[in-house]
């Protein structure tokens, strides 16, 4: 009876330690994934300069270049893993819509988008007297992949303009519009 007792034990304590292991994992995995999410920010310079009709604050320029860094940290990965709940974040109405269209149409398919982004130069057109929106234009140096499966089938290095008009939320600016405007050099 000891001899089982004793197995008996080493099983638990075994079992125990492996449980308190998966159980770390899993406590730990959404913080280090977060990290390694915040580390992936694209870099986002902003020119208000000429904005009409109304200044931006510092803090508010602050806040919409951090959020439309995220807004696009958050597109690259719900494209690359076909994911769309990655854009809940930062993304709202048609941009949102439009994104979780193509995002299902890549589940369909099985291809997959991955964007490497290597910059946006945003300059502000617009800021609403009541600051309820705000206009933008976007020059973002961005690379494209088009993969099915891990098998890369197209690749491009592009200047892309985007029109985009984010929205304040209660802690944070919303992507409300993205459009892809003609090619640019």
């Amino acid at each position: 009876m000891t001899l089982i007792a004793a197995d008996f034990g080493k099983l638990g304590r075994s079992t125990l330690m492996s449980v308190a292991s998966m159980l770390a994992l899993a406590i730990l995995a959404p913080v280090l994934v977060a990290a390694l999410r915040a580390d992936s920010i694209p870099a986002v310079k902003l020119n208000a300069d000429q904005i009409a009709p109304r200044a931006i604050e510092e803090l508010t320029g602050r806040n919409v270049t951090r959020d439309y860094a995220y807004a696009w940290r958050d597109l690259a990965a719900a494209s690359e893993s076909a994911r769309a709940d990655l854009l809940n974040d930062y993304f709202t109405g048609f941009a949102k819509d439009k994104l979780v269209r193509r995002i299902a149409d890549q589940q369909k398919t099985g291809v997959r988008i991955r964007y490497i982004d290597h910059g946006h130069n945003v300059r502000a057109l617009f800021y609403a007297p009541d600051g309820g929106e705000m206009q933008l234009v976007d020059n973002a140096q961005l690379e494209i992949e088009i993969r099915d499966g891990s098998k890369i089938i197209y690749r491009e290095k592009v200047n892309q303009q985007y029109l985009v008009l984010m929205t304040p939320g209660a802690d944070r600016w919303f992507v409300r519009s993205l459009d892809q405007l003609a090619d640019h050099p």
